[in-house]
């Protein structure tokens, strides 16, 4: 017998907030700022994985000091 596992082409909110390690109102606010990329699926926010990949690049490799 094989195991398939599946992964996750979208994260919710918290999860992203999870992943970063940030609050959920940080999070939020990021998303609202458009910071970090999402879509609206419903009456739910998503976020695919290469888009957290996306915000974690762009602010690693800004200038020390200087918000990405």
């Amino acid at each position: 017998m094989t195991t398939t596992i599946i992964e996750p082409k979208w994260h919710t909110t918290e999860e992203v907030a999870v992943l970063l390690r940030f609050g959920l109102s940080k999070t939020k606010m990021l998303i609202l700022t458009g910071e970090i990329r999402s879509v609206k699926v419903g009456r739910n926010r998503r976020i695919l994985p290469a888009w957290v990949d996306e915000y974690v690049q762009r602010v690693t490799s800004a200038p020390e000091g200087v918000s990405a």
